[in-house]
């Protein structure tokens, strides 16, 4: 990511969940006796089943889903059409591009850009001269298509915000899937999942 300047951003908003995901995992045993975790650390003993678990496979760790992540997430939208592949454990409320476009003109600062590209500037000016033509034109049906233009030349590299919720075991799943992708945003959804707590959970470190 050398030198790129990237739009994707992430904002961590709650994480919950612990201390009950640690106490169900301890259930197909009996063995809450032996739980160590006090509160806002895991402790070792329940570290080392944890990773036991996770390491022989999703149907194991069922205890990752029962923590849960809200993050609000500002991405380009062909990001988004690849997230959007995952289901399992994560649902999203994204911000309305139907309701909020024509609040007011885009500038470049509404994309991802990696260098001074001229062709979305261009697209920029042709959508803003669309937006201000259809503030001044009052018949109902004419509306609709300048704005059906709009949606339709909009690039992939608008970027839009969405507040999702996801359980660990989601984020463990795509940040291994995701290692080494062609898309440098994917790095970043990465580098934000080993910010969470107990990121161990995650990476897979110490399994």
């Amino acid at each position: 990511m050398d030198n790129v300047s990237l739009g994707i951003k992430f904002r961590t908003l709650e994480v919950a969940g612990f201390h009950s995901a640690i106490l169900a995992m301890r259930n197909p045993m009996d063995s809450w006796a032996k739980s160590d975790t006090k509160t806002g650390k895991i402790g070792p003993a329940d570290r080392e089943l944890s990773q036991r678990l996770s390491k022989a496979g999703d149907e194991h760790a069922k205890h990752l889903r029962m923590i849960q992540v809200w993050v609000d997430i500002k991405a380009p939208r062909y990001w988004w059409g690849e997230f959007d592949t995952y289901k399992l454990g994560v649902e999203k409320i994204s911000c309305s591009t139907m309701h909020t476009l024509m609040r007011r003109h885009l500038t470049v600062d509404d994309f991802e850009m990696d260098a001074d590209d001229g062709q979305i500037a261009t697209t920029i000016d042709l959508i803003n001269r669309s937006m201000d033509l259809w503030k001044l034109t009052e018949d109902p049906d004419e509306k609709k298509w300048i704005w059906r233009g709009i949606i339709q030349s909009l690039p992939q590299s608008f970027l839009q915000k969405r507040t999702v919720m996801m359980n660990y075991a989601a984020i463990r799943r795509i940040y291994h899937q995701r290692e080494g992708h062609k898309l440098v945003e994917w790095e970043c959804f990465r580098a934000w999942a080993r910010t969470l707590p107990e990121s161990w959970m995650i990476t897979g470190e110490g399994e």
